[in-house]
């Protein structure tokens, strides 16, 4: 083989080998970022969870109440 395809070869598998480099760079950072996201989903989601609207609690809080009340107005 000429010298010619030998440097061709070799300029090919150095473009495919820095290529794969940057692109398992990539792969990582959006391991990275997948993983911080799904985090901030869950952050977002307990947070939501634990300020869950008024009126729900409200109405827990008079039924468990309501013994209370009538034993304060028999009073």
């Amino acid at each position: 083989m000429p010298l010619a395809g030998w440097v061709t070869l070799l300029a090919t598998a150095l473009i495919v080998g820095v290529t794969a480099v940057a692109l398992l760079r990539v792969i990582l950072h959006l391991r990275h970022v997948n993983f911080t996201l799904g985090t901030v989903v869950v952050g977002v989601r307990s947070i939501a969870f634990q300020t869950k609207a008024v009126p729900p609690a409200v109405s827990s809080v008079n039924a468990n109440l309501k013994p209370v009340r009538t034993m304060a107005e028999g009073v």
